[in-house]
């Protein structure tokens, strides 16, 4: 499996480009990513000084299934928002006809770090129904 990265830094305008991340890299990113420290600068920071949530996407280039991880709160009372994006057949015209949405996307908040690495790990090993019970169908 191929896996890329992105991260979006909050003082960053633009997202920047991680490129081609090995599969047993993923988890370490995410674990050495100093959370914390982006959110500390965050309370000291003016608004218009903050462009996003400190944020990891992390995406399978194979089968286009991918995670976006963002940090939001205080250093001392912080949690993950979890995004899960995939294509996905979705009805339309009151469910007569059906199409793919390519960035159909789910999202989870309140979660733990330990709640994240269980996901990354469901999508290193390509886990999807884990993620669809997990994040939302």
């Amino acid at each position: 499996m191929n896996f890329r990265a992105t991260f979006c830094d909050p003082f960053k305008a633009d997202i920047i480009e991680l490129g081609n991340i090995q599969k047993d890299k993923i988890i370490e990113t995410f674990e050495n990513t100093p959370w914390i420290d982006f959110l500390r600068k965050m309370e000291l920071a003016k608004e218009d000084e903050i462009f996003f949530s400190p944020s990891l996407e992390i995406e399978n280039k194979d089968t286009k299934h991918g995670l976006s991880i963002s940090a939001v709160g205080v250093p001392n009372n912080y949690e993950f928002y979890i995004f899960y994006k995939r294509p996905k057949k979705i009805k339309i015209l009151f469910g007569l006809k059906e199409k793919i949405d390519n960035n159909y996307t789910s999202d989870k908040t309140g979660q733990t770090k330990k709640d994240v690495i269980d996901c990354l790990d469901a999508l290193l090993r390509n886990d999807m129904e884990y993620l669809a019970s997990k994040i939302g169908h």
